[in-house]
This record gives structure tokens, sequence and C-alpha cells, in this order.
């Protein structure tokens, strides 16, 4: 009957059956287990180990491309005065070693070149021993490794940069620093977007309720924010104009063009300093706060503080580099036949800056300072033309060459990517108007608070 035919089959299949109640008990006893346990599948704090089966293996921590677990890791932050030899001495590295070191870092990174507050680290397996390696961070995009021992290479290792299209806009209430700041932007941002429109914007004279739109790339090192990058497309409002600079990569130049690939970039900036305020106009009846009378003044006076770095405002060949009792400091620039520059004052030049030297448009070419017949520091910028000082925010220049009529096609189409990007950033809403005097005009600086700068002792170059 049925039921002894059930008998036989489990006699005769006795072991089988046993067996997999056996294994079935074995995987819910060890579920229950698993699951009454508090770290068991825990995402917020994963085991540092990885099961391979029965043995445990340990995942390294890296950093600077070493496992930095099986080394004793002395971190800290250069200080000032302190040189290469003070670290590597104080962890055991010789004398002999350190200047081999120095020798075999030439061609890499310049030791003389450590600066206060960047970050270094010092790797050894015995600390009673010589240390294995020396790190050095001269910025977040790159490091130096000083190989201790054996064959005392030394190393740069660049970081992986990714980057990142955002947009932003805002409108001026004070400052053009305000205004950036209250919608998260940086300082670097600002001068960035500087770049961009230095040649069609007078960043001295910004006035309230000028709106920005900016289309730029921001950069990531391991998901974390280090910089700015490119701003790829600039717009600027005033009461009466609109402006655009697109950055466009050509096939024989790159640079800022407008709407109808016109080149943005002119023959001179429109300012040595960048983020400063114009303290003194050009003006042949000005009144000279020491000497108590008239007195012209051919230059125009920015105020910036100490060190911010002057920029030949086009390209050109220095003729003067030198010091006088009303100037100071000061360099002159022969830019061609018919245009050259001045500028005074300066706390230092720049290195490699004297008589002969070639210089670019946009290079630094000294440091804003108050030597000479100065109060506060300031550089006094002048301008000749044909021989005679004249007022170089009143002049115009021819403009540059614009792109290749065989590239237009490619520009548009570009152009039109980024107007695209432009449009659909919303400008905060307009501020209610009052009436400003010309005291009221707005800087790109907030609160820059400089005494007022005095002219140069009369008959100096």
């Amino acid at each position: 009957n049925k039921w002894n035919k059930i008998k036989l089959y489990y006699k005769q299949h006795k072991t089988i059956l046993l067996a997999g109640l056996f294994t079935t008990a074995s995987i819910i006893t060890l579920m229950a287990v698993l699951y009454s346990s508090p770290t068991a599948f825990s995402e917020k704090k994963p085991s540092k180990d990885i099961s391979l089966g029965a043995f445990p293996v340990d995942i390294p921590t890296m950093k600077y491309g070493f496992a930095i677990d099986t080394f004793q890791m002395t971190e800290g932050m250069i200080e000032s005065g302190t040189f290469l030899g003070d670290i590597l001495h104080a962890h055991k590295v010789d004398f002999q070693t350190i200047d081999q070191l120095v020798r075999n870092a030439e061609d890499v990174f310049d030791v003389r070149k450590f600066r206060e507050g960047r970050p270094y680290a010092v790797l050894a397996t015995d600390t009673s021993q010589t240390a294995d390696y020396f790190i050095y961070e001269p910025s977040v995009f790159e490091y130096i490794v000083f190989h201790l021992k054996d064959d005392l290479k030394v190393e740069k290792v660049e970081r992986e940069v990714t980057s990142e299209t955002k947009t932003a806009a805002g409108r001026l209430e004070s400052t053009l620093w305000k205004a950036m700041t209250e919608n998260g932007m940086s300082f670097e941002l600002a001068d960035k977007m500087e770049d961009a429109l230095q040649w069609s914007i007078d960043f001295h004279h910004l006035q309230k309720n000028d709106e920005f739109k900016l289309v730029y790339e921001e950069k990531y090192i391991d998901g974390q924010v280090v910089g700015v990058g490119m701003v790829k497309a600039a717009y600027y409002k005033t009461e009466n104009n609109e402006y655009y600079s697109m950055f466009y990569e050509g096939e024989t130049e790159d640079g800022y063009y407008d709407l109808k690939g016109r080149p943005m970039k002119s023959t001179f900036l429109k300012s040595p300093v960048k983020f400063s305020r114009i303290s003194s106009h050009y003006n042949l009846n000005r009144f000279h706060p020491i000497l108590k009378r008239r007195r012209p003044h051919f230059g125009t006076d920015y105020a910036a503080p100490y060190g911010t770095p002057i920029l030949a405002v086009g390209n050109g060949v220095v003729t003067i580099a030198s010091y006088t009792g009303g100037n100071g400091n000061y360099v002159k620039i022969r830019h061609d036949k018919v245009y050259e520059t001045q500028y005074l004052h300066m706390q230092k030049f720049a290195q490699g800056i004297r008589p002969g030297v070639q210089v670019k448009q946009g290079q630094v070419i000294g440091y804003v300072g108050s030597t000479g017949l100065a109060t506060g520091p300031h550089v006094c910028f002048r301008f000749w033309k044909n021989g005679k000082q004249v007022n170089h925010l009143k002049l115009k220049f021819p403009p540059s060459k614009p792109l290749p009529e065989s590239e237009i096609p490619a520009y548009n189409e570009y152009r039109d990517q980024y107007l695209e990007l432009l449009n659909g950033v919303a400008v905060p809403a307009p501020i209610q108007d009052t009436p400003l005097s010309d005291k009221d005009t707005i800087s790109i600086t907030e609160d820059l608070v400089i005494p007022e700068p005095e002219e140069e002792k009369k008959g100096n170059p």
C-alpha cells in the first residue's frame, strides 16, 4: 500500500535525507547568528578586513602611494626659517646624504622654495634608524618624494585632478568681492573672472546693480574641491553695456573672444594691478599734499596692499629697472616705437627683471610698495605716447586680429553652447536704486583703507 512504499523509500534514502536536514539546519543557525550581530551587514562601519576563506586580510591605508600602516609616520607643517636639512637631520639622515639629495632634486624641485605652512611627512620603518622617505607638498596638486636610502631618488608625483562645469551669478550692492562671497564664490574665481574681462571692464569703477554670470571649471582631487579652473564664459552687464567673453581654443591661438569671434585681448591691460583702487588720477592741475602747491600729476595711482604683484600691461623690453629718491624702485618698459610705460614706488623687482629683458603682457615685474616719495603702498603708473606722458584711461588702441573666417563656424557652435548655460543662470533680484556720488563708486576690494600716496619729486624720469 501507499504507507509501505513511503517506509521503503525512507530506508533506501535515509542517509541523503538526514544530510539534507542537517545542512538546512546549519544554514538557518548561521543566518540567525549573523543577523543577531550589531555589526553584521553594517554599511556605516565597514570592516577593514576582507575574509579570504578562513583568513582575514587587512586593507592597507594608502597615502602618497605608500601603505603607511607599515611605517612610523611623522607629519608636520614647514615653519618659518626651516630648511630641508633641518628636518632630515632630525630623522637621522647624515649631511653627506642630504647634500646628494639636494643635487638629485635639481631637475625636480628647488629645495630653496620650501614655503611656510605647507605640509610634509616622514616615513620610517624604524625610528631609531635613518628614515626611509620624506614627502613635501608644494601644492594640493602635487608632492615631492625623497628616497632617503639606496638610490636617493627624488621624484615629483602629480595627483589626479578631475573637473566639473559650474555656473555662478551675482549683482553688485557694495563690492564685487562681497557680491561673490555672498553667492558662495571664492576670491580665486574673482581673479579668474578679471582674467576673462580685464580688457573690456574697468574693475576700478564698478557700479551698484552691475550684474555678472560665469561658466567655469571646478577642480577636484579624491572628491574634494581644490580650486577653480578656467572661466569658460563670462557675462557682465553695466547700466549702459553688456559684455561677453568666451574662452576658445583656436587652431593657432587660444584666448577670450566676444560673440562675433573678435579677440577680447587688446594691446594693453587697463591696469597694472589687480584688485586695487585708483587713489589719484592723471591731473595736470593737482594740488600736491606735501608741497602744498599746484603741480601736474602725470600718472595714475593704484593703491593696493604691500607685496601685491605689479603686471606689465603689454609686451615689451625693460629699459630701466633702478632706484631714485622720488620714484623709489621703478621699472620702465618700451613696447614699440610709440608706447612706453613706467611703474613707480615698487617694494622690490620681480626675479630676473633688469634692462634688456623681454616681458609679456600680464607678467609680474615687481611688487607694490612705498619706496621713494610715497606715504602709502601704491604704484604710480605712467604712460608715454610718442615721448609724451598721457592719460592712458582715455586712449583707444587698435583691436587684435579676429579669428580666421575658417574657424568662425566652429567658434559659433562653441559659443552657442556656453550662451545657453549663461542664459540658464538666474541673477539675484535688483537692489532698490539709490543715487550714488563719485565717492560711492564701487571698488573690487572691500574696506581697503590705504593712506593717500604722494607724488614723486620733480625732475625724475
